[in-house]
């Protein structure tokens, strides 16, 4: 059983560790600066905020693209060209204030978002073994909830200070550097297991699809509306909001590789019980709350329950043959958008209705995830020898 400064020494955890990094740092810059970007200066109402968003969920479907590509570049290769993409949108954001420019250059951000979360989830799970994964994983979402925080507390100290154009380019350029520096820094692919070439839609994994699809669903009503919530209704200014997503990634740094341990220890199918039990209670609180501070404490336990949603890629990794993780991670994403795309533009409308009806629908997607889950069994084999050290 290897010791995690075993796993800390070969060079995919760091090449992973920079690049989850620098992928976070540059994401919630945007993360943090648009809403009140798209209020303030494109001046953005409900309705288009939410096309904007779901627009932003096109490249997740298209995620399936992530195995063509494969066929022509290494998978390292098409992850640092996934940071380098990423970082251009955000730095180009801040120079388009309108409906117009924010749905071309969230598009090309997104594109490169989300194909390197299809090859940073489809690596992990091949280099790590059922085992390690789970470790692995929750120290990529630490690392994650850190570049957050330090980018968090960047944009906080420049807040009024600097303009929306220089926030979103400091926020970029930390994905185009880091992009620069994985080109050179590829970690050694010998003794991986061949990858199955073209696209995989097992019927065996049908539950990691529906865990996933709903996932992605629910994840929207968070993305777009819980945070549309504080700026719009309770009035949060970006030096608050700011405030508000340091103390969420502080809480998410330090508690995430803790989330590792407990998959090892107690399995997927009681973390995700525990999870969508508490979602659904989150979702029902937003519908009722008249109050700024609650709003924010249900926003950063909201986040905080995302830790537990690895529990899904770990389940498949158990359960799949290991030349299907590739192609498997790209259909994933995919799956993950089918709902994601539909439900921030059906939430649009429904909030001109009445801004509950979006956390209602959350709360409906998590009660049919926590049945889902309850369909979770995992024969344990012996566990496998990591490759690629």
């Amino acid at each position: 059983m290897s010791s995690i400064q075993e796993i800390k020494s070969r060079p995919i955890y760091t090449y992973l560790t920079v690049l989850t990094f620098a992928q976070a740092a540059a994401f919630l810059g945007w993360n943090a600066l648009y809403t009140n970007f798209a209020v303030e200066v494109a001046g953005l109402n409900g309705q288009q905020n939410g096309i904007v968003q779901s627009i932003r969920e096109v490249p997740g479907l298209l995620s399936i693209g992530v195995i063509a590509l494969l066929l022509f570049m290494r998978e390292t290769t098409l992850t640092s060209w996934a940071i380098m993409v990423c970082g251009l949108g955000v730095i180009s954001t801040g120079w388009f204030p309108t409906f117009e420019g924010q749905i071309v250059w969230t598009l090309i951000l997104s594109f490169g978002f989300h194909y390197f979360e299809a090859t940073n989830q489809s690596l992990t799970l091949q280099y790590f073994n059922t085992h390690e994964a789970p470790l692995v994983i929750s120290r990529l979402r630490s690392m994650t909830a850190a570049g957050s925080f330090l980018m968090g507390l960047l944009i906080l100290a420049l807040a009024g200070r600097a303009d929306y154009r220089i926030l979103f380019a400091i926020a970029g350029s930390m994905a185009v550097i880091a992009s620069i520096w994985s080109f050179f820094n590829r970690p050694p692919s010998t003794g991986l297991p061949p990858q199955k070439r073209g696209m995989v839609l097992n019927g065996r994994y049908w539950l990691f699809y529906v865990l996933t699809m709903l996932s992605g669903a629910r994840r929207q009503i968070f993305n777009v509306f819980a945070i549309f919530l504080l700026v719009e209704r309770f009035h949060f200014t970006l030096g608050e909001m700011s405030l508000l997503l340091l103390l969420n990634n502080l809480i998410n740094w330090l508690l995430n590789p803790y989330i590792g341990l407990a998959i090892n220890a107690v399995g997927e199918r009681k973390l995700l019980t525990i999870k969508y039990i508490v979602v659904v209670a989150v979702c029902l609180a937003y519908v009722f709350c008249d109050y700024a501070w609650l709003a924010a404490m249900l926003y950063v336990v909201d986040q905080l329950l995302f830790c537990f949603t690895v529990s899904i890629r770990t389940y498949f990794q158990k359960i799949a043959d290991s030349c299907d993780i590739a192609p498997s991670m790209a259909m994933g994403v995919t799956v993950n958008h089918i709902a994601a795309v539909a439900v921030p533009f059906v939430g649009g409308l429904m909030w001109m209705v009445d801004y509950r009806i979006p956390f209602i629908m959350g709360a409906c997607f998590a009660s049919a995830s926590l049945l889902m889950t309850s369909f979770i069994k995992i024969k344990r084999p012996g566990d496998e020898a990591a490759p690629g050290r």
